[in-house]
C-alpha cells in the first residue's frame, strides 16, 4: 500500500518523472482528433499574420511547432519535461493579443497552477517540449486558442492570435 501511495505521489503534477509515461492514464501529446478538427483555412490566415508580426518585430530565433504554433525559448530550464497532459503545471505568465501590446495584457499571473489538458491547445502543444524552469514566448494562432469565440470577458476578440510569455516554475 505504501508503494502505491508513493507511486501516485511521484506521478502527480509537480514531479514530472519519465516513469509516469507508462501510466495508462497518461496522455503524452494532444490527440490527433483535436488537431484535425480545427479550421485549416483560418490556421493559414493566422500563420500569415503571426509570421508578418514576427518579421515586423525582427524576431528571427523562432521555433515552429509542426502544427503552426511559433515560439521562442528565452531561457532553457534544467528541470524535467512534462510527460502527460494530465499533469498540473505551475507557471508565471502574461498574455496579450498580437495586435496589442504587453502593456495591454488581457491576463497575467505570477504564480498559477493548472492542469495542462485544461488549457488552450497552443499551450498543450508547446509546453511539454521545454523543461521546467524555462521561459518561453508563444505566438498562438487563434484556432489553437479561443477560435471564433470572444473570450476573457470581451478582452480577446474572435479569431485573435495571441502572445504569451510563460515561465515554467
Amino acid at each position: 500500500m505504501k508503494k502505491v501511495i508513493i507511486g501516485i505521489f511521484l506521478c502527480s503534477g509537480f514531479l514530472f518523472l519519465d516513469s509516469c509515461k507508462d501510466d495508462p492514464t497518461c496522455t503524452p501529446s494532444v490527440p490527433e482528433s483535436k488537431l484535425t478538427s480545427i479550421n485549416q483555412d483560418q490556421l493559414a490566415i493566422d500563420i500569415g499574420k503571426i509570421d508578418a508580426f514576427l518579421a515586423s518585430k525582427g524576431i528571427t530565433d523562432v521555433l515552429i511547432e509542426p502544427n503552426g504554433v511559433r515560439y521562442v525559448i528565452n531561457t532553457i530550464g534544467t528541470g524535467s519535461k512534462i510527460p502527460c497532459l494530465e499533469n498540473r503545471i505551475r507557471i508565471s505568465y502574461t498574455g496579450w493579443n498580437i495586435q496589442s501590446t504587453k502593456s495591454n495584457a488581457f491576463d497575467s499571473n505570477t504564480d498559477a497552477t493548472f492542469t495542462l489538458s485544461g488549457l488552450i491547445l497552443g499551450w498543450q502543444l508547446v509546453l511539454p517540449l521545454v523543461p521546467g524552469g524555462s521561459k518561453v514566448t508563444l505566438y498562438v494562432p487563434s484556432v489553437y486558442a479561443y477560435g471564433s469565440s470572444v473570450a476573457a470577458g470581451g478582452k480577446i476578440p474572435a479569431n485573435a492570435n495571441l502572445v504569451f510569455e510563460i515561465e515554467l516554475l
